[in-house]
């Protein structure tokens, strides 16, 4: 069930940055123009060969494309894991199928989490055309939301081509950088964002950037975490391997700037970006089968699972390759945050938010709608 009271452990700052505001200056406001200084480029050169080579340019652009696309999916190994290629180092968690897997069952807690539900926005199907799934990983959540919404043009995007080559025939997926400038002929519906933590260096550039790319009256849900643990009954403390692991990961991870700690600072980030009716829900998810309601239970068995399978792929590449640490020291101490957890030797949660808003009926809308 979904608690809206803020509680145990202390929210982040959930207001994003102010715009620095400019100072006066004493400049005119039309200084006089100065001459030129920089060199001009030199003049380019037309390659002769390239117009009778005997290929088409269809031909050339086909071989460019899937170029590019062999270099996206050529995924380099690091720590015994793989890793995305395309902006390579920009994503810090690995994409190889124990991943996936993780990813799979993740989805799954979340839904379970959410009553059983893909999004808790209130969408009018007859006004859902483009939907946008941002990071989509296994695109899963992409699948079946294509399912509620037939009708509907879904599109996933990732850095990792790790999605499944079968789908609906509504759904398609890209590969593409969310933290990258936005290019599209036509605006969405609906645009979901979930599980960025870690991986999204400008969150409120990000949000942003989604409300721009909203039709006037789109609606856009945040799904993420707040990935500091905690217990309501004090069962979890300091002193254990756990606490230890997660103090360094979270630590680390805002060293990078690459929070992992989004879910209680997305209200304020969809706020400042001019959306309206806002809403803020958060949801507990136990970190293992200790609950006695049996809803919760089945939650916390998923996310042990989830949270056994991506112990490694949670903190290789941050341990390893951020703080210098050998693999076999971050094994041994994985070795007691597994066992910690196996024995349900603490009474875990942690949240998982979600942020749902409206961009205004009245917004204006300069590109063609869908």
């Amino acid at each position: 069930m979904a608690d809206t009271t803020p509680s145990s452990p202390p929210a982040a700052a959930t207001t994003a940055a102010q715009p620095t505001t400019p100072t006066a200056s004493a400049t005119p406001a039309n200084p006089p123009i100065e001459p030129a200084t920089t060199a001009e480029p030199e003049t380019l050169e037309a390659d002769d060969a390239s117009t009778s080579d005997g290929a088409s340019i269809e031909e050339r652009i086909s071989s460019y494309t899937a170029s590019l696309a062999s270099s996206a999916v050529d995924y380099p190994r690091e720590f015994g894991r793989r890793y995305h290629a395309f902006r390579k180092g920009s994503y810090v968690l690995p994409n190889d199928e124990l991943e996936m897997e993780r990813l799979d069952v993740t989805h799954a807690m979340v839904v379970s989490a959410l009553g059983d539900r893909l999004y808790l926005a209130p969408l009018e199907k007859e006004k859902v055309h483009r939907i946008l799934d941002v990071g989509t990983g296994t695109g899963i959540w992409a699948v079946e939301i294509s399912d509620l919404f037939p009708n509907a043009e879904v599109i996933g995007n990732d850095l990792s081509a790790i999605q499944p080559t079968w789908v609906p025939p509504n759904v398609k997926f890209e590969i593409d950088d969310a933290e990258s400038e936005w290019i599209n002929t036509k605006k969405y519906d609906y645009i979901f964002v979930r599980h960025m933590l870690v991986s999204i260096a400008d969150w409120p550039k990000l949000v942003k950037n989604v409300y721009d790319n909203l039709n006037p009256g789109g609606w856009a849900e945040f799904q993420d975490m707040d990935c500091v643990y905690y217990s309501d009954d004090g069962s979890y403390t300091e002193e254990h391997e756990t606490w230890k692991w997660n103090k360094v990961f979270t630590d680390t991870c805002e060293e990078m700037g690459r929070t992992a700690r989004p879910g209680p600072q997305l209200e304020g980030w969809v706020r400042d970006a001019g959306f309206e009716g806002v809403k803020h829900q958060r949801f507990k998810c136990p970190m293992g089968p200790w609950p006695r309601d049996p809803h919760f239970k089945d939650i916390g068995m998923l996310n042990l699972i989830q949270l056994l399978d991506g112990l490694e792929g949670f903190t290789l590449k941050l341990f390893c390759g951020y703080l210098g640490q050998t693999r076999e020291e971050v094994l041994v101490m994985l070795a007691k945050v597994r066992k910690e957890l196996k024995e349900l030797a603490f009474h875990g949660i942690f949240d998982h938010h979600v942020v749902y808003a409206q961009k205004p009926e009245d917004a204006g809308d300069e590109s063609d709608e869908a």
